[in-house]
């Protein structure tokens, strides 16, 4: 008898930590569209796989609030998604708002732990009110809560970590999405250090909530993003779209896919893509898409840094990444956001091992008071520093023009293992226009311009580059797909079965 009522009780404490915060609380997201946390557990988890770790935990530090903290309002565990082993942390906002205390910032340190131990990745999803008062309040508070685990905000880059944001996701929320591999908003999310209502009390400032932390903001302005979504299913899709790229950890090469039938089926059109004016802009990632394997394209930050491309896909059923100027933004000039997202890109790629390619069409790096005011020249820099520490494969494909700084940052020279050119290349210090009124004194319109222009841009066609085996290739357009695909074959890590070193591990995200 005494056993049957310990089981009784087991049985009536599961029942009271899987209700969260209850039917009424349940209800009302519901009638509003939002799913609960199981429910958002159910879709993103193969079906069956997910095993919950700290059920019955509930807050540490108020006895009395035990019966009102059901699962500590943020559920962990591990399951597996499309048949890979995955650690996973999901706010349940039904509970106290999903607040971070010490009891579940256990949980979130234990997810995190497991993953880099065991190798697995690590997925967070967000929607919190920040920190649990009056939990956190006072000097005993902040020694239970911040001075808890220091693994909770350290950033690892051994294993992929993918974070999403719904709803109000202040605190913690923010700053996991933050240091993700992938960072995707659901529209309805806000992503901020504190409420609207913490600013207004705290700096008397009136703020919507859609200025301090919409996701317009962070796709657009701040980069702290990759990806936005319309409905809950887009969010969860992404994330596992994400992660099919991924290896599960940082020693293994990323895993093969079947390469979809009618890929490469457009690249007999591809150099129609490029205008005969070398001043004519046009869309880069229509090229992108000829070459690589359908349907493939993942493009990270899309309204950030737009004068630059990148995004993962596969060519040949193999990992990639795509790192590409886009000459419809800026007419492909590179600013501070768009170097600032290429070395975020490339340090991933580098951390995962993942090969990556740069399709090069850029008149250099954007100058002006603008671009100095935004820190161009660090940005650079730390663009050039990250290429000569990488240690996968990359190769560099000049498509168009390539001029100045940015030819090197561009994987010019020693910084790739293979640079090929189109026949359309054209690679020199500066413009060739403005070149010509440099060097021989005549602008646009005037007499001789044209003639000494032709006498400019004569030494920066593509044979130059080749003739001193500053281009190891000169390739057909249409020959690009099979060009890459062969030449990252070439360059696998073959000793290290495709496991780079890793010299970027460190680098810290969100600069």
């Amino acid at each position: 008898m005494a056993f049957e009522a310990l089981l009784q009780e087991y049985e009536a404490r599961r029942a009271k930590a899987l209700a969260g915060g209850g039917e009424e609380k349940y209800a009302k997201r519901t009638a509003k569209g939002i799913w609960n946390a199981r429910q958002r557990i159910d879709y993103l988890m193969d079906k069956g796989s997910f095993i919950e770790s700290g059920l019955f935990g509930s807050s540490g530090v108020y006895a009395e609030q035990e019966d009102e903290t059901q699962t500590d309002g943020k559920l962990a565990g591990f399951g597996r998604i499309d048949g890979r082993d995955v650690c996973l942390v999901v706010n349940d906002f039904t509970v106290k708002g999903a607040s971070t205390s010490a009891t579940n910032s256990k949980k979130i340190g234990h997810m995190k732990r497991t993953a880099t131990e065991r190798g697995m990745p690590l997925v967070l999803i967000g929607e919190s009110t920040g920190a649990r008062l009056p939990d956190a309040m006072g000097s005993r508070g902040m020694g239970l809560l911040l001075g808890n685990d220091n693994t909770q905000f350290r950033r690892m880059r051994e294993v992929p970590m993918a974070a999403a944001a719904f709803g109000p996701s202040f605190g913690s929320s923010t700053w996991l999405m933050c240091q993700s591999d992938f960072a995707i908003m659901h529209k309805s999310a806000i992503m901020a250090v504190s409420s609207p209502g913490l600013v207004s009390m705290a700096l008397g400032e009136k703020v919507a909530a859609e200025d301090l932390g919409g996701w317009r903001l962070h796709a657009e302005t701040t980069g702290l993003i990759d990806q936005f979504a319309d409905t809950e299913e887009e969010v969860f899709d992404q994330i596992k779209k994400f992660l099919s790229y991924m290896p599960s950890h940082h020693r293994e090469a990323p895993p093969d896919a079947p390469v979809p039938a009618g890929s490469g089926a457009d690249m007999a059109k591809v150099f129609d893509i490029l205008p005969e004016s070398r001043t004519q802009v046009y869309d880069m990632k229509r090229v992108i898409k000829c070459i690589v394997d359908k349907d493939s394209l993942l493009e990270m930050k899309p309204r950030f840094g737009k004068s630059a491309v990148t995004a993962l896909a596969r060519l040949g059923g193999k990992s990639v990444g795509i790192i590409a100027n886009n000459p419809l933004h800026r007419g492909g000039a590179l600013d501070a956001d768009a170097c600032r997202k290429i070395v975020d890109f490339i340090v991933m790629c580098d951390s995962f091992n993942i090969p990556f390619v740069m399709l090069v069409d850029t008149p250099g790096f954007q100058i002006g008071t603008e671009a100095e005011r935004a820190g161009a020249p660090g940005k650079i820099m730390n663009f050039m520093n990250a290429m000569t520490l990488v240690t996968v494969p990359h190769i560099s494909v000049i498509v168009r023009k390539s001029y100045g700084r940015a030819y090197v940052c561009m994987g010019g020279g020693r910084h790739s293992d293979e640079v090929g050119a189109w026949p359309s290349a054209e690679v020199s210090f500066m413009s060739p226009d403005f070149a010509t009124k440099i060097v021989h004194g005549v602008g646009h319109g005037e007499p001789g311009f044209e003639e000494a222009l032709a006498d400019i841009r004569k030494g920066a066609d593509v044979w130059g580059l080749a003739a001193v085996y500053a281009a190891q290739s000169v390739i057909k357009p249409q020959d690009t797909r099979d060009y890459l695909i062969r030449m990252l074959d070439v360059y696998k890590l073959r000793m290290t079965k495709g496991v780079g070193q890793h010299l970027m591990r460190s680098w810290p995200t969100s600069y």
